[in-house]
């Protein structure tokens, strides 16, 4: 009887000194891999419905093809533009084309504030350059116009 008692407190003694202990899932931060002001454990329900949160991966960057389409008289001279976009899923891209046999290249970038707005400008080593306002509806899509410096304007669509 006595070796019963010994087993049992022996038991029961770890037992209660880690009753208070739970695991808290961590994310790859070593941050607390849950919704913010989320306060879990036992007997405390959460009331806010908030789902632990999942771990964020980051997108791989995507090329998408840009096709510039002549939107007044002097553009009409060139015809259309084609040139490649890639979004680094990031709210930047980089952007590269081809106008008038000169290479321009530069940069997108998301409009502070608004996810699918955004702002692109190129620039040619024979002093081309090339300025552009667009909406993105998704990730691999949007639309926009774009102003060369020779005045030439052109209604821009991304994607594939």
């Amino acid at each position: 009887m006595k070796a019963q008692k010994r087993l049992l407190v022996a038991l029961a003694v770890p037992a209660f000194a880690l009753s208070g202990c739970y695991v808290i899932p961590i994310g790859p931060d070593g941050a607390p891999a849950w919704a913010p002001g989320a306060v879990w454990g036992p007997g405390i329900s959460n009331p806010s419905g908030a789902q632990p949160a999942a771990p964020q991966r980051a997108a791989a960057p995507a090329t998408l093809q840009a096709k510039l389409y002549p939107a007044n008289d002097l553009a009409t001279q060139t015809g259309v533009v084609a040139g490649t976009v890639t979004n680094m899923m990031s709210g930047k891209g980089r952007f590269l084309l081809d106008y008038r046999g000169e290479v321009l290249s530069g940069e997108a970038t998301r409009v502070s504030g608004d996810q699918r707005k955004g702002v692109a400008s190129a620039y040619g080593a024979a002093g081309s350059y090339m300025s552009c306002e667009y909406e993105m509806s998704s990730p691999y899509q949007g639309a926009g116009l774009c102003t060369f410096s020779n005045g030439a304007r052109y209604q821009v669509h991304i994607g594939n």
